[in-house]
């Protein structure tokens, strides 16, 4: 009984004294070599099987893989029946085919051939590229040589001191002195002779290329008649005093120009001096 207790005194003195100490060192060695143990052994991680052979077929909706593919696949036709059909030779494109003339139409047409073309007679063509030539190669001359003292006005008015108003001057003044010689200003025929009630006793020429001359406040009987051919410095009458609208002015010529019927200004066609 007092070895027992003895014992017992041994170990809850131990326990109480450094004994503590040691079993706590134990207990904390063998936690460490079990942390050690299972962290140095490689961890088995099972894969699945991987097979490369497999073939991977992709599934498709019940309703997509029943449909027929009529979209993209057409039924080839069968080699008897291209056989059969005809043969249809494309045409050029850009070239119509051109209807058969039925015999009627031929005879007219021979008889239309046969017939003489006046517009491209010798003659015709030979008057067409006079008339051309004439109009690039047209020139104007002065018909009267003097100063201008009364200018082109149509986009605006000028004063008229014979009736003391302001109205348009479809050409221009031309000093010269009474009975002075009037020259056409370029080859022409004489298409009008009259007597306008302002503008006195008037002259038209009309040349190529559109273009028309008017002489006017000439001599009351001009020196030349409606249907005259008149060359570049013909003289077709004299200056005069009929022009009751300007008679307030000094004696001049009054010469306008007009192309296609329309007013232009004369010193645009004659030449500078």
């Amino acid at each position: 009984m007092n070895k027992k207790k003895s014992f017992s005194r041994i170990v809850g003195d131990f326990f109480a004294g450094k004994g503590f100490y040691v079993v706590l060192f134990l207990c904390v060695a063998v936690i460490g070599i079990s942390a050690w143990i299972l962290l140095s052994t490689p961890a088995r991680v099972k894969t699945p099987d991987i097979h490369l052979d497999a073939t991977y077929t992709p599934s498709l909706p019940a309703q997509e893989a029943s449909a027929p593919q009529d979209e993209t696949l057409t039924e080839l036709p069968d080699i008897d029946e291209l056989a059969e059909q005809p043969v249809v030779r494309p045409r050029d494109e850009g070239v119509a085919e051109q209807p058969k003339a039925s015999p009627e139409a031929k005879d007219n047409q021979g008889e239309a051939e046969n017939q003489p073309n006046k517009s491209t007679s010798p003659e015709d063509n030979a008057e067409d590229e006079r008339k051309k030539s004439s109009s690039t190669s047209l020139t104007f001359v002065w018909p009267v040589l003097g100063d201008i003292q009364g200018v082109y006005a149509v986009s605006e008015l000028v004063y008229n001191k014979t009736l003391g108003d302001w109205r348009a001057h479809p050409g221009i003044d031309i000093a010269a002195p009474l009975g002075a010689k009037v020259y056409a200003a370029a080859d022409g025929t004489v298409t009008d002779i009259s007597v306008h009630d302002l503008l006195g006793t008037v002259v038209t020429i009309e040349h190529a290329g559109g273009l028309v001359s008017k002489y006017a406040n000439l001599a009351s009987v001009p020196v030349v008649k409606v249907g005259d051919q008149v060359a570049q410095n013909a003289v077709i009458g004299s200056v005069g005093d009929t022009a009751l609208g300007e008679s307030s002015e000094a004696s001049h010529l009054h010469f306008e120009m007009w192309k296609d019927g329309e007013p232009v200004s004369p010193t645009e066609y004659l030449p500078n001096r």
